[in-house]
């Protein structure tokens, strides 16, 4: 068989992985479940491939004869066979010369590329067609590819009769009635393009809004249907960044967006270090969207998992945390003694089973200490000493496997990775490994004189806890508004396929001359458009709700994720896991004006927004805002009251009654305790009050307040900390 196998024959010294399953996945005979026994390509010559199969079949199975335990042998296109078999029999084939790999037979479906399916938001949902063709989503980003099958007008009519803007999108660029406008703010002339270099602006953009396209995949993995949110809605591009994004191009987009009259803005671009609202160009953009009724979706950062790391502070924005879902894509190093160690990449390259050298430390090197070589440091490596073989190196970051691909090294191993939660395509065959694993690893190549190794294609696997709360995503509490909770809300930002640039390197590597369609990449880059989706797909249903109503629908019907798994809670996920279906009837909303966010900032003594009144009585947690956060002083008893209102937007005649869950660290209370109302859009107030005898220093306390009235959830989180910044 010509392919990847076709160097492989029985003599051959094979690879091995087993991947567990569910059991109900597969078929099962008492104990026994069915698995699929892979061993390469057909050999040359006098072969009988089943033969060879019940042969393999006797030497390991017990109580039963080969013929009862074969179900079928795989024999005219590759060499492989099905067979029912226990796990200890499992464990014994696979070691076997032969083998390649042993993997259960498990239950196939039609795919898609995920993200919206595990929340629960398949492509046939109830939708508003001829109002979500009238949302403009404005992506400020890396420009677009406007070629892209996602931004194809197929089927679209002209474009809304609100819409203001143009299509200035410099060289070589047209729109469509999908992209109906487009602008360059990072330079004018002749060669000024709104054409998407780096791929990240296309990815983003076709995350919130981007048609359904069949089978979209990276060199076959994460292979389905790619879409967005609101696939019928329309986009306009601000191309505000190349490498970077200058805070005076961020806003010029602004600008831009708010007058040409989008609808939403997704913006995945934020900084490391906070700075006050005033100074932040992005809230300063978003508080004037705001002031037009146009929402702005903001990533929460990637600075995680350290607190005060957030970059998303201002209540006007939606600051969003990136999250995984259900599927994970691996891959697997396989030394030459048999062991197999599941490590994190994108790796779309395969070795043919081959084991190559090892190499490790001075080795590599000939001008760097040893430590630098260790750390397989940038220019550290030695051409000639690594061609041709996987180098090990001890520090798990891109510029080791850039480093290792300008040296021409076969392969890279990283070790004592303790982010292991997140993949990310690299541009030769190269895997991050655990530290317990990176330990094994170390002690095989000490125990050799000729160590040896492949690294397999990568794969996709289950991934049963999601969501979970990625490590790289930053976290609370807020360094410029303690009182305000954030990030607000955490949706899908792991490994997510989307719409790409065909000029951009997939790895981010300028000599990896790979050319995509569609690309595997991780960040709160990737969970903010999905919000911003999600947001355009409730204002399909209510056009004429204002942004911080929307904000509230999305997180009182956030899915509340599983503190077990998140020791930062709250200042991890903010209200919970998106859930965009429930977000188009939240029952009650909780609603701001530009006064009451003006209020706020006097409060914080911020006159940069407004002039403010000579007496400010308050402080931000006054703000009417889905979610409640207070900072307390350590280990004293205090008492915080937060002042709340809520609009009906469920049925004309409802009763809420409060339901509140809370540890023994404090008492919460609710007064009233029951809302009554008599018609759609009244308002009624209430006050929560938390007591408590005080908290011990760096320390946290989750309650939760739900209105319910039989039909709805109003789910809000209420956070009291002592936890403060280092410095």
């Amino acid at each position: 068989m010509a392919g990847i196998f076709s160097s492989l024959s029985s003599y051959c010294i094979l690879l091995v992985f087993i991947i567990v399953a569910d059991l109900s996945l597969c078929t099962a005979q008492n104990d026994k479940q069915v698995y699929i026994v892979y061993m390469g390509s057909l050999p040359t010559g006098e072969y009988s491939p089943t033969s060879h199969h019940l042969s393999l079949l006797e030497e390991i199975v017990e109580g039963r004869s080969a013929d009862g335990a074969l179900v079928r042998s795989y024999n005219r296109s590759f060499n492989a066979f099905a067979a029912r078999l226990s796990h200890a029999e499992v464990e014994r084939i696979s070691g076997l010369k032969e083998v390649v790999s042993v993997f259960p037979s498990r239950r196939s479906q039609l795919l898609t590329t995920r993200s919206w399916d595990f929340m629960g938001f398949p492509e046939n949902v109830k939708r508003n067609p001829t109002v979500e063709s009238n949302i403009i989503i404005g992506v400020i980003d890396t420009g677009i590819w406007p070629e892209s099958e996602s931004f194809s007008d197929k089927g679209f009519g002209p474009p809304p009769a609100k819409w203001k803007g143009t299509c200035a999108g410099g060289k070589n660029f047209t729109c469509n009635n999908k992209i109906i406008g487009a602008r360059v703010e990072l330079t004018s002339g002749a060669e000024a393009t709104a054409r998407d270099a780096e791929g990240h602006g296309s990815h983003t953009a076709s995350t919130a809004a981007g048609n359904a396209v069949s089978d979209a995949n990276f060199y076959g993995l994460a292979q389905g249907n790619a879409r967005g949110a609101v696939p019928s809605a329309r986009i306009a591009a601000y191309m505000a960044c190349e490498e970077f994004c200058d805070d005076h191009k961020i806003l010029a987009a602004f600008d831009d967006a708010i007058a040409d009259g989008v609808d939403i803005i997704t913006i995945s671009i934020g900084k490391v270090v906070p700075f006050p609202y005033e100074k932040d160009t992005i809230a300063i953009g978003a508080f004037h969207a705001m002031e037009k009724g146009i929402l702005t979706v903001q990533a929460a950062g990637n600075s995680g998992p350290d607190p005060f790391t957030v970059s998303s502070h201002a209540p006007w924005i939606i600051s969003v945390a990136a999250s995984s879902t259900d599927r994970r894509i691996i891959d697997k190093t396989v030394l030459g003694n048999g062991q197999t160690f599941v490590g994190s990449s994108v790796n779309s390259f395969a070795l043919n089973g081959t084991k190559i050298p090892l190499i490790y430390g001075k080795a590599v090197t000939s001008n760097c200490t040893e430590d630098d070589a260790w750390s397989c440091w940038v220019n550290c490596m030695n051409s000639s000493l690594v061609k041709g073989k996987i180098v090990i190196c001890d520090m798990t970051d891109t510029s080791v496997t850039d480093e290792a691909f300008r040296a021409r090294a076969l392969g890279s191993i990283m070790l004592n990775d303790t982010y292991e939660d997140v993949s990310n395509v690299v541009p030769l065959p190269a895997s991050s490994l655990n530290p317990h694993d990176s330990d094994l690893v170390m002690s095989y190549l000490k125990s050799t004189n000729n160590p040896q190794a492949t690294i397999l294609k990568s794969e996709i696997t289950e991934h049963n806890t999601a969501p979970v709360v990625a490590s790289f995503s930053s976290r609370g509490p807020n360094n410029i508004a303690p009182e305000i909770l954030k990030p607000d809300i955490s949706a899908p930002g792991v490994e997510i396929l989307a719409a790409y640039s065909p000029v951009a390197s997939p790895s981010d590597n300028a000599d990896d001359k790979r050319s995509v369609k569609y690309n595997v990449v991780s960040g709160t880059s990737m969970s903010c458009p999905h919000v911003a989706g999600a947001a355009a797909y409730v204002k399909s249903f209510h056009p004429n709700w204002s942004p911080s109503a929307i904000t509230s629908a999305l997180m009182t019907t956030a899915l509340p994720m599983n503190t077990a798994k998140h020791a930062d809670a709250e200042f991890g996920y903010g209200a919970g896991h998106i859930n965009p279906i429930k977000a188009v009837d939240p029952g009650l909303v909780y609603e701001a004006t530009r006064d009451d966010y003006i209020r706020m900032l006097c409060s914080m003594n911020n006159t940069h927004f407004s002039k403010c009144p000579q007496h400010i009585e308050g402080s931000p947690k006054d703000l009417n805002y889905p979610s409640m956060a207070v900072r307390v002083e350590e280990n004293r008893a205090f008492t915080v009251k937060f002042p709340r209102t809520v609009r009906n937007v469920g049925l004309a005649k409802s009763s809420y009654k409060s339901n509140i869950t809370t540890g023994s660290q404090i008492n919460v209370m609710v007064e009233p305790s029951i809302l009554s109302f008599k018609s759609v859009d009244e308002r009624q107030s209430f006050v929560v009050t938390v007591a408590g005898k005080g908290l011990p220093a760096n320390s946290m306390v989750s309650s939760t307040l739900v209105w319910n009235d039989g039909t709805h959830s109003v789910r809000s989180p209420i956070v009291v900390y002592t936890i403060k910044p280092s410095n």
